[in-house]
């Protein structure tokens, strides 16, 4: 059992919505690996990062991400930061994994300056970027696809990805 896709991509980029647009036009199951970080540990990503720090964050999404690669046909959507650990990028390798690329200001549009999400406390524009700096050479490392998604809707995204993948 495969994912039928894996997406992933920075904060802001769509992942969670287009792939639940991929799953409803194949007729199969949307999943995301934060969502079941959620209902594992009982709190939000913003409570675990806040209260155990991004390094227990990080162990229970490398979990979360190696147990859906193995058990969900549908498809998947990694969080953000799953691709910084070199094991995950392992188990990435033998699955269709589709980099939605968004650039800095489409980011901080959809992400929104009064954020929650705890990578962007401060300000919030810089630290989008350093993320998307220093994220997009490994995003593009793991992707075997890209597609873009600044002044795109989702379903236009979901479409692209569609076609590019001949489905």
């Amino acid at each position: 059992m495969t994912p039928r896709a894996v997406l992933v991509g920075p904060m802001g980029a769509g992942k969670t919505t287009v792939a639940r647009l991929l799953a409803s036009h194949w007729g199969i199951e949307a999943r995301d690996t934060d969502a079941d970080i959620e209902a594992t540990d009982g709190r939000s990503v913003s409570d675990i990062f806040l209260e155990s720090g991004e390094e227990h964050f990080r162990a229970l999404e490398r979990a979360a991400v190696a147990a859906a690669l193995a058990s969900h046909d549908g498809v998947l959507a990694l969080g953000g930061g799953a691709v910084l650990d070199s094991g995950t990028r392992e188990l990435l390798a033998d699955h269709r994994v589709v980099f939605l690329r968004v650039g800095l200001a489409d980011a901080v549009k959809r992400v929104g300056l009064g954020t929650s999400r705890p990578l962007l406390l401060g300000n919030v524009r810089s630290r989008i970027k350093a993320l998307l700096d220093e994220r997009t050479p490994i995003y593009e490392s793991v992707a075997t696809i890209s597609v873009d998604t600044d002044q795109r809707s989702p379903e236009d995204v979901a479409e692209a990805i569609r076609e590019a993948l001949h489905e």
